[in-house]
């Protein structure tokens, strides 16, 4: 067993079950530590509850009382919930400090970590990253907001085997000293300010990344992001840019015809698979920290010549008398429908709408000129209607759900166009996640034959 030897707190209250939180306490009991969980949504005949009482938990649920943090030295703080949760703030006037379990999962791992953030291709980038790792026969694992918990991975991670770690804003906000050894940070652009409030509180979580980053690591930042840009200055890692707008003598950067690592051709362009402008980015990134780690150009060439994309994220699903369907289930905010919207040349039919948030959406309007025609749903769908009126794009259906929107959307589109679900917005108004908004999308279509 993994021992957390640079950990010097001996009462923790985890916050918040859930994968993360249950992760980060059964390896805290198993060190000895005294562990507190408080979580307001469990209920008492919780299985994994009994385990960890079993384990030697104490476990307070169905409320918040401030006395959970009597005696606590350290918060592990599930990272869904916000900075403004009473016992939270309640903790920060008491200076006990609040963690994510990410800073546990990185005093877990002995090997290389590399980090990957930003608003938008994470998990893209993440899976890239770590098949050219695996097809260059180097050992690596996977984790973190994924949806594999980075605690449960680390454990079982070897000194040899590289961890590469998709990271949210949620999780980066409560780290301390937690650092990769390569850090990817992607683009940056103003999302989640129902959690941190502000965009300064966002960017602040996200350039967490490479703050505790030393002389001997390196940071894979986008030197076409200006807010990107102004941050890096104070790191004190090596930077490697990556740009799809300019050459890069000292990054990875692309032209009409070849892709370069510093001066070294790595593969032709035209070889690429994956479709997108926007995922040039996330493939230049994922060049960058896998040739870092020790990837080769030909397991570079294998993943990106057969790679068509993660699910849920501009996922090709199926064609059906020549209209094209593609599910991009895990565009949640505007900035990713943009990027979508210009991955295709031909016309398009939308499917958009969701969680309403308070976005009025006018930034999507000039990604909208291939655009024929909008199923619109959820609880945005009378905004994005406006939207596509103000577009003037003439065909504009309102539906219920997304199984709806398939059938509609295929009704009035025609041979050679593009049917796409980019909703724009969460999936929390009608779905549990925009995994399963995703699979209903894909059942629909699969129904159309």
């Amino acid at each position: 067993m993994k021992t957390l030897e640079a950990f010097p707190y001996s009462n923790i209250l985890v916050l918040g079950l859930a994968k993360s939180g249950t992760a980060a306490a059964k390896v805290l009991l198993k060190n000895n530590k005294y562990v507190r969980i408080n979580d307001g949504k469990a209920i008492q005949s919780n299985d994994q509850i009994e385990e960890l009482k079993e384990m030697g938990a104490e476990v307070i649920i169905g409320s918040h009382p401030f006395s959970v943090l009597d005696d606590i030295q350290i918060v592990v703080k599930n990272p869904g919930i916000p900075y403004d949760n009473p016992i939270v703030a309640e903790a920060e006037k008491r200076n006990i400090p609040v963690i994510t379990e990410i800073e546990i999962a990185g005093l877990l791992t002995k090997g290389p970590i590399i980090g990957i953030t930003g608003s938008n291709g994470k998990t893209t980038t993440t899976t890239l990253i770590t098949e050219m790792l695996k097809c260059s026969q180097k050992p690596v694992k996977v984790a973190g907001n994924i949806g594999k918990v980075a605690t449960d991975i680390a454990q079982t991670t070897d000194e040899d085997e590289t961890m590469v770690i998709e990271l949210s804003s949620f999780q980066l906000q409560g780290i301390k000293n937690f650092k990769p050894n390569i850090a990817v940070l992607l683009n940056i652009y103003e999302a989640h300010l129902d959690y941190h409030k502000t965009f300064e509180n966002y960017k602040a979580a996200k350039f967490n990344i490479f703050k505790s980053q030393t002389k001997n690591d390196y940071l894979v930042y986008n030197a076409d992001d200006p807010t990107i840009i102004e941050a890096i200055h104070n790191a004190d890692s090596i930077k490697i840019p990556f740009s799809r707008k300019k050459q890069l003598r000292e990054g990875v950067w692309i032209d009409e015809q070849y892709v370069y690592f510093k001066n070294e051709r790595v593969m032709s362009r035209k070889d690429i698979v994956l479709v997108g402008e926007h995922n040039l980015e996330n493939i230049l990134a994922a060049i960058a920290a896998a040739k870092l780690n020790g990837a080769t150009n030909s397991g570079i060439y294998q993943v990106l010549t057969t790679f068509q994309g993660v699910k849920h994220r501009l996922q090709f699903v199926d064609t059906i008398n020549n209209r094209t369907f593609y599910n991009d289930s895990k565009a949640t905010n505007i900035l990713a429908t943009q990027k979508a919207l210009g991955a295709f040349k031909n016309s398009i039919i939308l499917l958009a709408g969701g969680l309403d948030r308070g976005n009025e959406f006018h930034d999507l309007l000039p990604f909208l000129k291939k655009v024929k025609g909008m199923v619109v749903f959820g609880q945005t769908a009378d905004k994005l209607a406006g939207i596509a009126k103000e577009a003037q794009i003439p065909i504009v259906v309102k539906t219920e759900n997304v199984q709806m929107a398939v059938k509609e959307a295929y009704e009035i589109s025609a041979p050679a166009d593009t049917i796409l679900l980019s909703p724009a917005c969460a999936s929390w108004d009608q779905y549990k996640t925009f995994e399963e908004r995703g699979d209903m999308f894909i059942q629909a279509v699969h129904t159309l034959r």
